[in-house]
């Protein structure tokens, strides 16, 4: 079953003070009834949303990041914990992450664990997260924990912000051409139309098989747009489901001029990933599945999987990951050396940094290579508007001029 949002106004047992927070359950009764186990009376418990004011009042990764800097700084300080997220609650702006913080709050205070209570908010934490508070806690380096959590996902956030920005340009190029040809369609098609019939002349054929697209524009506009809220509603179903998750992850590791941005992307992110948890103490066979899970694509954690049960019987790390699908070949030489100079960490480490020097070039390259196509497909669209209707009006001036 799954996880249900819940708004609860409650009053603590012992004082009788009212409070109020989000928690998630998967039903209203299971709500409250770890409501009570925390030593709360539920006073009011409704089930949040899922509309836009919802998906708007989340946790953002800036969020996630803010807080766990401030976290690990004052666990470093040698404050307690429970301390440590009060303060961290109370300098929050985001409402959504101080409800989530007095949620982990309340649990620490309950006696659980500060990786349980961090597990009940999947949604927030992802497994890596957890893995490493929990690596944190039994090894006693929390803040050194915590600081590397926050560092990896400025470096995610990073190069997620770089891949952005070198596809924005191509967008708002496309949705410019698009703008063009609509209003083509519906001001001044039309117009070229009414002259020519006016005038009896005929139409040139560009500038029929322009008129046809207007006329079905026209005519049949309602069918256009049920035909793509069709198309939106089954593909924002279809893509989560597996056969769509294993379509987009395969598609894009092998779709054209994008695919090598990609498979350098999960690369980076499988040996960062892989580094910190083994720094911090996490068996290998653990970080395999933590680091394959945290690239966020099913076709690589198939072979970083395949790879584990290897290790699992006793084949070396880097035999392991060699010859994989879509494992480029770096991670497997640098896994060699590691083992060798044992220092695993240190040379995945090195890997990623590889990987991510050379993203930045790859976005870079990608943003050269779109800008002459999108030159051709504007000058194509620039053809368009002089074949199907300035030339034709040009043409019936000069024979109005002529006759």
């Amino acid at each position: 079953m799954s996880m249900k949002r819940f708004k609860y106004q409650v009053k603590e047992i012992d004082t009788g003070k009212k409070t109020s927070g989000y928690i998630q359950a998967e039903s209203e009764h299971m709500a409250g009834k770890m409501l009570v186990d925390r030593g709360y009376v539920p006073i009011t418990l409704t089930e949040e949303g899922s509309g836009l004011m919802s998906k708007l009042n989340r946790v953002t990764s800036r969020d996630r990041v803010n807080f766990t800097r401030q976290f690990a700084t004052l666990v470093g300080a040698g404050l307690p914990i429970a301390q440590s997220l009060r303060s961290v609650a109370d300098q929050t702006q985001s409402k959504a992450m101080k409800n989530v913080i007095e949620e982990i709050l309340a649990d620490v205070e309950a006696g659980r664990s500060l990786s349980q209570a961090f597990g009940k908010h999947p949604d927030v934490f992802d497994n890596v997260y957890l893995s490493l508070i929990s690596a944190g806690e039994v090894s006693g380096t929390l803040d050194e924990s915590l600081n590397r959590i926050a560092a990896q996902e400025e470096k995610d956030a990073k190069m997620m912000s770089k891949i952005r920005g070198a596809l924005t340009y191509p967008i708002i190029c496309v949705l410019t051409i698009i703008g063009v040809f609509v209003y083509m369609m519906v001001a001044v098609v039309p117009e070229v139309e009414k002259l020519y019939v006016d005038l009896g002349g005929e139409l040139p054929t560009l500038t029929k098989v322009l008129v046809a697209i207007k006329d079905f524009m026209f005519n049949f506009w309602w069918l256009v747009i049920l035909a793509v809220g069709i198309l939106v509603a089954f593909l924002s179903v279809w893509r989560k489901t597996k056969s769509g998750i294993r379509f987009m992850a395969t598609f894009k590791l092998n779709v054209p001029i994008f695919k090598h941005l990609f498979q350098i992307l999960y690369m980076s992110r499988l040996c960062r990933v892989s580094q910190i948890l083994l720094s911090t103490g996490v068996s290998v066979l653990d970080t395999m599945h933590i680091a394959g899970d945290a690239t966020n694509n099913v076709v690589i954690n198939d072979s970083v999987a395949a790879a584990s049960k290897q290790v699992q019987g006793g084949v070396s790390l880097s035999k392991a990951y060699l010859d994989k699908p879509y494992i480029l070949p770096l991670v497997s030489q640098m896994a060699a050396i590691g083992e060798q100079s044992g220092q695993m960490d240190a040379m995945l480490g090195k890997a990623a940094q590889v990987y991510e020097d050379e993203l930045d070039e790859k976005i870079t390259a990608i943003s050269n290579a779109i800008e002459p196509i999108l030159m051709l497909a504007m000058a194509a669209m620039a053809g368009v508007l002089v074949g199907g209707v300035l030339f034709p009006i040009y043409t019936l001036v000069n024979d109005i001029s002529n006759g």
